[in-house]
């Protein structure tokens, strides 16, 4: 097992790649988060030899970014308007401006949109 386990500089990497592994394969489990944490948990032990406690506590501390970066953007009505969504990031300090139409023609209107339902039925 490597020795730097204690270093914070390799905790941060690992915790990186655990948040990168996280956000590649969290489509692939929907309805079952813990199948998801075993997973990354696991990669990480064996990808980076990690001891599974380590591998266990940044995890679950990715885990929880990720989380906060799903939640973390927020549409600015302000700046918004009927064509035109804004979206910003707080923590980064970035704002997106997306047309309305291509929400609709890469999102709603998408083939393989089987996830969004409209709101009138």
């Amino acid at each position: 097992m490597n020795t730097q386990t204690n270093t914070p500089d390799y905790q941060e990497c690992i915790q990186n790649a655990a948040l990168a592994f996280l956000e590649r394969h969290q489509a692939e489990h929907l309805n079952d988060i813990s199948a998801l944490l075993n997973r990354t948990i696991n990669h990480l032990v064996s990808s980076f030899d990690v001891a599974e406690s380590v591998a266990i506590k940044l995890t679950s501390l990715a885990h929880i970014e990720l989380v906060e970066i799903a939640f973390r953007q927020r549409l600015d009505l302000d700046y918004s308007s009927a064509t035109v969504v804004v979206i910003k990031d707080p923590i980064k300090g970035v704002c997106w401006s997306v047309p309305v139409s291509l929400i609709y023609e890469r999102i709603l209107n998408a083939p393989d949109n089987v996830r969004l339902r409209s709101a009138n039925s």
